[in-house]
């Protein structure tokens, strides 16, 4: 069956949905040795979360691009994530869904989250027809993501290059056996303003 254009999936449990970020070793390592993230990551600047690993991949190219070696494995309560998804804005202007760009303009000053849809990424990085979730985080959202959202941060580095090297080798199935499991997250009423068309 054919995915729907717009879905978010995530490794998800009842209670907690997981997002990746990568950052850099100073930053990343102790986050995931202490489980929470260190005073040098700024509160106070928005932060982009992903529930895709493979988007996750592409953007940091597999743990490659500088200042993005160390990739984390983030779970945090499903209680911040929809929170986060209730207050949220489309990070871009949709006809038929904003009243005008002012009205949109406004929305996106005042949300402390916003809402992005990219394509999505197969083993080889290249973009899929369907699309998956960014999203960023800033003000208060960020503020909460760190201080009362974060179950347990877990550095997936390792992880990212074997599954790397095994697409290099071209043993796809390999590779696909390691990917977390994600599959589609069930919204809630009240956020399919957040479904660009």
């Amino acid at each position: 069956m054919a995915e729907p254009k717009h879905r978010i999936r995530a490794l998800h449990t009842d209670s907690t949905v997981t997002v990746y970020q990568a950052y850099a070793p100073h930053i990343g390592l102790p986050a995931a040795r202490e489980g929470r993230f260190p005073a040098a990551w700024k509160r106070d600047r928005m932060t982009w979360i992903k529930p895709s690993f493979l988007w996750m991949m592409y953007r940091c190219g597999w743990g490659t691009k500088e200042g993005q070696e160390t990739v984390l494995a983030v779970e945090i309560s499903r209680e911040g994530f929809e929170w986060a998804l209730e207050n949220a804005c489309l990070s871009h202007y949709e006809r038929g869904l904003h009243a005008d760009q002012a009205v949109w303009k406004r929305q996106l000053r005042h949300s402390p989250a916003r809402v992005q849809w990219d394509p999505e990424r197969d083993l080889r990085l290249q973009p899929l027809p369907h699309r998956s979730l960014q999203l960023g985080l800033a003000g208060e959202a960020a503020r909460r993501y760190a201080d009362e959202w974060v179950v347990s941060i877990t550095d997936v580095t390792a992880l990212a290059h074997a599954i790397h090297t095994h697409v290099r080798d071209g043993d796809l199935d390999a590779a696909r056996q390691l990917l977390p499991r994600e599959s589609p997250y069930p919204l809630k009423a009240g956020v399919h303003h957040l479904m660009a068309s």
